[in-house]
Order: C-alpha cells, then sequence, then structure tokens
C-alpha cells in the first residue's frame, strides 16, 4: 500500500519508526551489554544470565518488565475500541479483567520460588509432575499461547502503522518482530528488562501527554465538563444498545460487562500459560518475586484505563468533527479509534506520538514473547527430546537462534491472519476459548501437591473440546447457522466459549483429583530441577565429558529419572562461580516465602473481589448515568493512579537500584581517567 492522502503521516515516518527506532534500541542493547559485562559480574555469554538474568532481579524491575510485557497493541487499542463501542465501562472492563490475573499470578510466582527455585520454565515442572504426555499437552498449550498474543501484536502494530501512514502492511508484520530479535539476541534477559524499563517510561509520559491535551488545553474538548456534554449529545444521535438511558457515561452495559467476562477468562490464559510471566517471576529475586507482580498489575491498570477514557471517548465524543475519522465497524475491530483520535486532537504530532507509543508497546511486548518462546524451544524442545546433555555453549546457540526463527514465524503468523480477515480484536476475544482449559490445570501442577496428572490431562484436553464445540454451536445458533469471521466473533459465541473451555477445564482437573489425589508426589522432585547441586555435576560433566559415551541405549526418560536420583547426591562446591545464577538454599528463606504466599492470597483475593465485584457490580446494577461531577471524579482517579503506577515503576526502580548506578558510574569514570582500571574484579575465593 502507498501513502496517500487519507493518512496524517508519510509513508517515510512508518518505516522509520519502525527501522529506526528498532535500530536506535540495537544501540542502547549493545551498550547495556557492554556495561553490564565490563562493570557488574553478570554477563549474557552465560546460559542462566541469557534466559534469566541469574534470578536476581529486584522488585521495581521486574514490575517494570511485568508492566511492558502485559502492555500489548490491544492495551491500547482494544481498550480504546470497547471505550468507543461501550462509554465508560469498556476501559473499566478491560483493566481490571486484565489486572487481577497478574495479582493472582503473585500466588504461583511465590510457590515457584518455593516449589522450584531454580526452574527456566513453568514446562519443566509440568514435566516432572506430569510424564511426557502432560509434558507435550501443555507444550501445546504454551505455544499456542504465544503464538496467539503474537499474532495480536503484528495485528495490532501493522494496522495502526498502515493507517497513519500507509506503510505496508506485510512488511510492518515482519519488520516489527525482526527489528526486535536483533537486541533480543545481543542483550538477553536482563538487558531486555532495562530496554523494557525505557519503553514503559516513555510509554507513562505519552499517555500523560494524550491526557492533559484532551482533558486540558484542547481546543476541541478541553476539560472533563466538556467531555462529559459532547458524550451526552450522542444519546439521541449514536445511543448504545443496552446501556442505561443508551449513554455512553454509565457502568450499565450490558455489552461492557459480556466483553468484562470474555476480556477476564481470556486474560487468565495469557498470564498463567504465557511463558513471559513465567520468565519474570523465575527472574526475580526470591524474597521479592510476590510485591514484583503485585505492584507490577497495580501499575499496568491505569495504562488501558486511562488511556481509553482519554482516546477511546475522544474518538466518539469527536463524530462528526471534519478532522475526525469515519470509522467503520471493521476499523473499530481492528483497534483504530485511538490512532484516530489522537490524529484528529493534534494532527501530526498527536498521530507521531500514537505510532511510538504503540511502537514502544508492540516492541517491548514483542521482546517479553521472543525471549519467552525461545526458552520453550531450547528448554523444553531441543534439551528435553534432542540434547538432555547440551553444553552451555550449545544452550545459547539454540536460544539465540530460537529468537530469530520465532520473529519470522510472527510475521508469517500476522500474514496469514491478515490475509483470511481475522483481525486482532477478533483474536483477542478467541483466545480463551482455546487456551482457557489449561488454566486451572497449571495453576493447580505448582501449587497442589496432590494434582493428578490424568486429572489434569483430562481437563485440558476436555475443556478445549468442551469450549469449541460451545463456540461454534452458539454461534450457528444465533446466526442460522452461518459461521464466518463475523459470525464467530459476535459477544456470546465467545463468552459461551471462553466460560465453557475454562469452566470445564477446572472441574475435570478438581474433581478428578478430589477422588483420585497423587499422593506419592512430593516437592523434592521439583525442587531437584536445575538445582545447586544438579547444575555443578552438569557442569564436570560437560568439562571432563564423563557422560559422552554413558546411557546410549536408555530412553530419554529413563536417563532423567536417573537423573534425577542422581543429582540429589550432595557435591562439594569450591568455586562460587560453579552456581552462578543458581538460587542455593541459603539464597531461599522458606518461612519468609510461606508467608509472602500467604499475603499474596489474601492481597490478590481482595484486590480480586474489590475490582471485579464490589466496585463495578453495583455501579451495573443502580443504572447510574454520570454527570458533571461523577465523570470528573472518574477521570481523576484514573489520572491520580497513573501517576501512582509511573513512581512505582520508573522512580521506584532507579531508587532500588542506586547501589549499581552508582558501582557502574564509578567504574565509567575510572576508565575514563584511568583506562582500563573500572572493570569489575571477580572476587577470589579463599584457599
Amino acid at each position: 500500500m502507498s501513502s496517500t492522502t487519507s493518512t496524517v503521516l508519510p509513508q517515510g515516518a512508518g518505516y522509520g519508526v519502525v527501522i529506526g527506532i528498532g535500530l536506535f534500541f540495537s544501540g542502547i542493547m549493545l551498550c547495556l551489554t557492554f556495561i553490564q559485562k565490563r562493570y557488574t559480574a553478570f554477563s549474557p555469554s552465560n546460559a542462566e544470565e541469557f534466559t534469566s538474568a541469574s534470578r536476581s532481579v529486584k522488585p521495581g524491575l521486574i514490575a517494570a518488565g511485568i508492566v511492558s510485557a502485559w502492555t500489548w497493541a490491544a492495551t491500547l487499542l482494544q481498550s480504546s475500541a470497547v471505550a468507543y463501542r461501550y462509554g465508560i465501562s469498556g476501559p473499566y472492563w478491560y483493566a481490571a479483567g486484565a489486572t487481577v490475573q497478574v495479582l493472582l499470578f503473585a500466588q504461583l510466582a511465590a510457590k515457584l520460588k518455593l516449589n522450584a527455585p531454580n526452574a527456566h520454565t513453568f514446562l519443566e515442572i509440568i514435566d516432572v509432575r506430569f510424564g511426557r504426555v502432560g509434558h507435550g499437552v501443555f507444550l501445546f498449550f504454551g505455544l499456542a499461547t504465544n503464538f496467539l498474543v503474537s499474532s495480536m501484536l503484528t495485528l495490532g502494530g501493522s494496522a495502526t502503522v498502515t493507517d497513519l501512514t500507509g506503510m505496508n502492511t506485510i512488511a510492518a508484520c515482519f519488520l516489527i518482530p525482526i527489528g526486535v530479535s536483533v537486541y533480543v539476541v545481543v542483550g538477553g534477559m536482563r538487558a531486555t528488562l532495562l530496554c523494557d524499563y525505557t519503553h514503559t517510561t516513555v510509554l507513562f509520559i505519552i499517555i500523560m501527554l494524550f491526557t492533559f491535551t484532551v482533558y486540558g488545553t484542547s481546543n476541541k474538548i478541553g476539560s472533563p465538563k466538556a467531555m462529559h456534554d459532547l458524550l451526552a449529545k450522542l444519546v439521541d444521535t449514536a445511543p448504545v444498545a443496552d446501556n442505561a438511558g443508551g449513554s455512553y457515561l454509565t457502568m450499565r452495559s450490558t455489552g461492557g460487562i459480556i466483553f468484562g467476562v470474555i476480556n477476564l477468562v481470556g486474560n487468565f490464559a495469557t498470564v498463567f500459560l504465557d511463558q513471559a510471566y513465567w520468565q519474570r517471576s523465575i527472574a526475580s529475586q526470591p524474597a521479592s518475586s510476590v510485591k514484583a507482580f503485585l505492584l507490577g498489575g497495580l501499575a499496568w491498570f491505569p495504562i488501558p484505563f486511562l488511556l481509553a477514557t482519554t482516546l477511546g471517548l475522544a474518538a466518539r465524543a469527536l463524530t462528526g468533527d471534519p478532522s475526525m475519522k469515519v470509522l467503520s465497524d471493521a476499523d473499530v475491530s481492528a483497534g483504530l479509534p485511538a490512532p484516530a483520535a489522537a490524529a484528529a486532537l493534534l494532527g501530526k504530532g498527536g498521530a507521531a506520538a500514537m505510532l511510538v507509543l504503540l511502537f514502544l508497546a508492540v516492541t517491548s511486548a514483542t521482546s517479553a514473547e521472543l525471549i519467552a518462546v525461545s526458552s520453550i524451544l531450547t528448554y523444553d524442545v531441543y534439551k528435553r527430546y534432542f540434547n538432555p546433555e547440551a553444553t552451555e555453549k550449545q544452550i545459547l546457540y539454540v536460544s539465540h537462534m530460537m529468537i530469530i526463527a520465532y520473529a519470522l514465524f510472527m510475521g508469517v503468523a500476522g500474514t496469514i491472519f491478515f490475509y483470511i480477515g481475522i483481525s486482532m480484536g477478533w483474536l483477542y476475544l478467541f483466545m480463551g476459548t482455546v487456551l482457557g482449559s489449561a488454566v486451572v490445570p497449571v495453576a493447580l501442577a505448582i501449587t497442589w501437591r496432590k494434582t493428578n496428572p490424568t486429572g489434569c490431562i483430562a481437563g485440558a484436553i476436555g475443556g478445549f473440546a468442551a469450549g469449541l464445540i460451545a463456540w461454534l454451536v452458539a454461534t450457528s445458533a444465533l446466526n442460522g447457522g452461518v459461521l464466518n469471521a463475523t459470525t464467530t466473533g459476535g459477544n456470546y459465541p465467545m463468552l459461551a466459549g471462553n466460560v465453557a473451555s475454562i469452566g470445564v477445564g477446572g472441574v475435570i482437573a478438581i474433581v478428578w483429583t478430589l477422588v483420585w489425589p497423587d499422593n506419592d508426589f512430593t516437592w523434592e522432585r521439583t525442587r531437584a530441577i536445575n538445582s545447586p547441586t544438579s547444575h555443578v555435576h552438569r557442569k564436570r560433566d560437560q568439562a571432563t565429558g564423563s557422560r559422552e559415551d554413558n546411557d546410549d541405549k536408555r530412553s530419554i526418560d529413563e536417563k532423567k529419572e536417573d537423573r534425577i536420583q542422581e543429582l540429589v547426591q550432595p557435591v562439594r562446591v569450591e568455586d562460587p562461580e560453579e552456581l552462578k545464577g543458581i538460587t542455593t538454599q541459603t539464597d531461599l528463606d522458606r518461612l519468609a516465602l510461606k508467608k509472602a504466599f500467604k499475603f499474596a492470597v489474601w492481597a490478590s483475593v481482595a484486590l480480586f473481589v474489590i475490582l471485579i465485584i464490589l466496585v463495578p457490580l453495583p455501579l451495573f446494577g443502580s443504572s447510574v448515568v454520570y454527570g458533571v461531577k461523577g465523570f470528573t471524579a472518574w477521570t481523576a482517579i484514573g489520572i491520580i493512579w497513573m501517576f501512582g503506577g509511573f513512581f512505582t515503576v520508573v522512580v521506584y526502580p532507579v531508587y532500588e537500584s542506586r547501589q549499581a548506578i552508582g558501582m557502574v558510574s564509578k567504574g565509567i569514570i575510572k576508565d575514563i581517567f584511568s583506562k582500563g582500571s573500572g572493570a569489575y574484579v571477580k572476587p577470589t575465593v579463599p584457599a
């Protein structure tokens, strides 16, 4: 597609942002990698550092990484689209329905540190608990999650870049993930988290810019009162079906609450089954993983809530304005209300800001998906099935290759969905139907010792089938047997599929376990995954080649079982470098972790009840339509929450890392005045 007069920005701007900013962050990553290797104890040439940041990242930076990974294209585009459709209920249900999963994940983060502190992926735990068949089943769900999330990223990003600049959609589908893969390969997990921090910082600043423009300085809107008045007038010309009084200013929205349920179910799948979030839990310090997820979840809430309350409502309020693009249903499904409103309010400057905002959101989430899929393909496919005794060098090589391969695959997937007419909005509503059945089984595998493997496998498969059947039957029944992209994407069919999938999967897994509990399993088996003892054994075996000629005739599963028994044998560690990146018993305070888990349970459940029940349901039941004061307070809460999020994931990480920043700064200053004197020196081991 070439640039036309209908695009706000020239085509070159699209290529400039996609390629230029990608190269810019690649340059930053190279600098960070050099600084990390020279002035700190961590090097991405170490496999544990590359994939898990040596399990040593502090909570503020992990929280920023969580916000970055959870800010998809859909966070900015789909949230604004539901605001455009349903009014103020849309942003709330999007934000609340996708925040509680991160908060509840804090429980799994605590259990992960307690029961498998050195695992690389959640599927390694599934492998030990459920065996080869279970591992294969949940490997499908894990990769399917990454596939759907990645497809939404490329579809949403490419659609917006094309809409604003006229850039070729297929080129955008490929260039976005390929550009990100360059800096992920270079830097690994820690440097990726640092780049995520810069993305998150810019993201908060741009959202604040849009907010203060719409509600403070714009001559088209300029205040909450003006926004309220414009939306109130639409009741006569474009009322919302099934909203109280047809108003955009009420939480009494049938479409909004249906979307909220679909959103809630679907996002349980894309958090609990996405290795990207497990990766952040793995990378965190044991004592602070719960804190990181609670802070990250709360800091993320105002991003979709405030942006959609700003640009999504502005797009609707400016209906009929000469500068506002007329949006079709396809445009809304593609998530274009926000870019259209940005361009209408601020012209080329607004379009450029939206383009940068979206690109940063897409690239930061893409980087999380790339390193997540790389970890799964490296540890759960290559190392599990092809080379159980892979060396660190081989693991790093495969990790790098998988990042590049998956970046290309993301481009192909986005292109396929584009040509068959599947939008980001359709995939967003559909994901829970495919993935929801595995949510409860995975959570049980990490938290409940007596979980029955057969029940969880049956639950995942049975719920998957039930979800698809409910979705297709509901579509057929409501549309006279017509099945196409439009009819299958309706709210009620998607609701049926999502609820059936997670409900049937969860019931089968729980009931099966209650009837036939697994009383023989102990957590010592999962604690042996990459344990300090096994890590040292493996390194020494690779150094001496002692296992190269043994066990050739036995299956991989037989070798694995034998290795589990062997690796629990104690070994003396004389060089701390042998345990670099590994969590040892001295790093784990089990009593503190158990307390952290209890706190995570109470805090996350309390916040779930507040955000999903106590706040929205009374407002839905009351059918209140907000006046000027009510809408002003609603907007003010979003702005205050946004500032709280800014301090949590932008200011706090700098404060908690002040010592590391000081150490690196001293090293750089020393090198400036005395070349070679500032490099990090490894502590000597006492004789």
